[in-house]
Formats: C-alpha cells, structure tokens, sequence
C-alpha cells in the first residue's frame, strides 16, 4: 500500500490541533454483558480483529518533499496517510477498571490528545461496576476520519454485519505529463467558477460575525477540559412532531437543541432574551457507498439559532425556514461552506496558518450541531447487542459545547461534549434537552 496524500481538509484538521484543542471525535457505545468478563473479552476481540482493518493500521506522516510511489506529487510541507510498519493493536485498545458513570470517565479520556506517531485511534473498553453493561470509547483523529469513515472503521472490529457492497468507482485514464489541451477551457471554467465560490464563501463568512448576540456560556475560554453527557429520546416523539409540523427530522432535532439551550441559559442566569448563536450545521458531501471512502467530504450550513423565541413551534419554523434556504442555495455556497475553503490553501498554508485558523472558529460559529449516520441494523461486539451510542464532536478552540445527534434503533442519542470548566452543568443541558422533546410533543398535541 502507498503512501496517500492528505487531502486539504484533513491537512488542516491535523495542523490546527494543539494539546489543548485536540482533534480528535468519538463516540461511546454502552453494550449488555451477559458475564463479567464480557468486557475483557471484547477488548481482546478488538485488538485481534483491528489488524486486519487497514485503515486502522494507517498513521499520519508529515513530508516535505515528494516522494517515490505517490500517486501525485505532494505540496511542500504536506503529509501522508500510510501504514505503520510498527503497529501494536495493544497500543490502542486499553481495558479499564470498572466504571460506575460511562459518560464522566469518557469525558476524562477525550481530553487526552492521540498520539501523533502511531495510527491516530484509541478504543477504551470499560467495564460496568453492575456486570450488566459495559462501554466502548472509540477515538479518531478527524484527520484519520469523518463521521461516515469512523463508522466503517469501527465496523470493521465489531462482529460481521451484512452491509451493501461498495459502489465501484470508474477507472480514471492515466495522466499524461502536459494536459489535453482539448480540456483547457472547460478547466478554465471551473477554475474561474472556484475562485468565485470562494470569494462567495469569504464574504459571507465575513458579514455572518455581523449583527451577532450569542451566550459567553458557549464561547468562553478553553480550558483543555472535557466533560461528556448523553440523553436518549424516542424517535416516534420526534416523527410525531415532523409528522404535525412538517419538515424534517433535523429540523426537529435543530429546534430541540435551540429550546434546550433557552431553557438551560435560563435555568443558569445567563438569560436568553435576544440569543440567536450561530450554529454551524456539517454536510458530508460523500457518498456512503464510495468504494474508498478516505478524505473528508465536508461543507456546512450556518444558521441562527432561535433560542430568544419563547414559543417551541415558532422556534421550529424558524430552524425549518432556514434550513430550506440552506438547502436552495447548497452546501457550496454561503458562510457554512467555510471548510470549503481549505482546498484553495497550499499545504505549507495549513501548517503554518493552523494556530491562526484554530482560533478563529470562534469568530465564524458558537455551536457545533452535527448528525452522524448509523445503520439501522442492530450491532454486536462478541454477541452482545449494542444498546445506546452517543456521537462525540471535536470542541473548536474558544467553544464551549458541542452536539452530536445519531438514531439507532428507535431512539435518538444526543451526544454532548462540553469544557469541563465552562460548562460544568452539562448534566442540566442533557435534561433540558429531553425537556424540549415533551415541550414539542405537548405543543402538538390539539
């Protein structure tokens, strides 16, 4: 296997980490256990079964000049994704003492940047203290993986599951050193066409930090801390809701996290009169069924959260009418399609511009709400059935709390990652969140 180029995104998502703001998502699956060495016994399937995953052998190698065997030639000061010859599963699956509270020991282990030697992963088996659970952290570097390829990575080391095959992707023609100058116009054309996305791009990023009245509880300073909470609700609740009110199931679980914040900022003191955070929506622009899914894919939109809205039905207008302009104009175009940008930025760009770019998330975003696919079929490690999983997003430097959201069988699991010190009642978010749900339901009821 050859040495393979990081696309620009993950170029910029492996440059702007820092051992404050590591880069890294997750998710925490909760398993039932039929024995109390259900646990050690998943932990050794993992390291057993993670060497023939490939994707989990490969590490990030920063370079600085081409080298023999890539495919195309690498900008200086890039990096590659290939294997490494000194892979130890050993090194990245790890049994733990029994845990009373999943989420409170994850949220300590995702504060914990990976180690940036060896393949960016980490899988954290953790014993229930009751002997009836017990929980899987998997960590990825975002630079390693997206949502989707998280999902086939940790696929591959739980047990075998029919999944479609792969959509074959056509053979491409090989590449002559001098361009077809037949193509030369219609190159001219999309460059001239990207060039103007991404001034497109720039300027309504610019005139989004305009005008903006968002919550210091959601940008105050980074302490380097984390804490994690979960909340589950069921999906029928949400159709419920989309079914009466029209839209989308996202635009539900949009308007949730809006009112869940009013409630919270509320309940906190910080009051939510005249708060409307911008939230940034990820895109994945890959295909689920590509048959090598490695690079990330994304765009976004940016909205305003409705959070000063005290009415929950008046809220979710507002989320659904946003969203369908979103939707009008595409994920390439608009302030949300920032990530865009990083294919315009020479790999020497990133490496040296990734401090300056971490920290001016804050100045295009204050939310991070994301949505991570799952397959509708029930998983297993070692035969026990995968009950709850809970989705966890990066904190951006200057951010204070970040949403996940995934369904998986009937039930929708809010995954929430916070600053340990910013945030230390996230606890309260999680039950405001489930709040918002009953609010909504009641607010449909005739």
């Amino acid at each position: 296997m050859t040495p393979d180029p990081l696309a620009p995104l993950d170029l910029a998502f492996w440059n702007i980490e820092s051992a404050e703001h590591p880069m890294h998502l997750g998710a925490l699956g909760v398993f039932e256990a039929d024995s109390p060495t259900a646990a050690a016994h998943a932990a050794d399937l993992l390291a057993a079964r993670a060497p023939a995953v490939p994707g989990l052998r490969m590490r990030i190698r920063d370079t600085w000049q081409p080298e023999p065997g890539l495919r195309a030639p690498l900008s200086f000061g890039g990096a590659t994704r290939e294997p490494d010859p000194r892979f130890d599963p050993l090194d990245h699956v790890r049994l733990h003492a029994p845990a009373t509270d999943f989420h409170a020991r994850a949220g300590r282990l995702m504060e914990r940047p990976l180690e940036r030697g060896r393949p960016p992963w980490e899988a954290h088996v953790l014993p229930g203290a009751d002997g009836g659970t017990f929980a899987v952290l998997f960590k990825f570097h975002h630079a390693l993986a997206d949502g989707l390829r998280a999902l086939t990575l940790a696929a591959g080391v739980l047990d075998p599951m029919d999944l479609p095959a792969p959509r074959p992707r056509p053979a491409r023609p090989p590449r002559g050193l001098l361009p077809d100058v037949r193509t030369l116009p219609g190159r001219l054309r999309d460059a001239l066409s990207d060039v103007g996305r991404a001034l497109d791009i720039g300027a309504a990023a610019a005139l989004s930090t305009l005008d903006v009245r968002s919550s210091p509880a959601l940008t105050a300073e980074s302490s380097g801390t984390r804490r994690i909470a979960g909340v589950a609700v069921d999906l029928d609740d949400v159709h419920h809701v989309r079914k009466t009110t029209g839209g989308t199931v996202n635009d539900v679980l949009i308007a949730v996290v809006a009112g869940a914040l009013r409630r919270w900022l509320d309940e906190r003191g910080d009051g939510s009169e005249g708060v409307a955070p911008r939230a940034l929506i990820p895109v994945s622009k890959r295909r689920p069924r590509t048959a090598r899914p490695q690079g990330n894919r994304l765009s976004g939109y940016l909205m305003r959260l409705p959070v000063g809205d005290p009415d929950p039905l008046s809220r979710l207008g507002t989320v659904r009418a946003a969203m369908d302009r979103n939707k009008d104009a595409g994920p390439g175009r608009g302030a949300g399609a920032v990530a865009l940008l990083a294919d315009h930025v020479p790999a020497l760009g990133h490496r040296l511009g990734g401090p300056l770019v971490s920290g001016a998330a804050r100045l295009w975003f204050d939310i991070l709400v994301t949505s991570v696919p799952l397959p509708s079929l029930g998983l297993r490690l070692g035969g026990h059935p995968l009950t709850e999983v809970y989705p966890l997003a990066p904190l951006a430097r200057g951010h204070s709390l970040a949403v996940a959201v995934s369904t998986y069988r009937g039930q929708v699991h809010f995954g929430l990652l916070a600053d340990g010190k910013a945030v230390p009642d996230l606890d309260r978010f999680a039950l405001a969140v489930a709040d918002e749900v009953e609010t909504l339901l009641t607010a449909c009821r005739p």
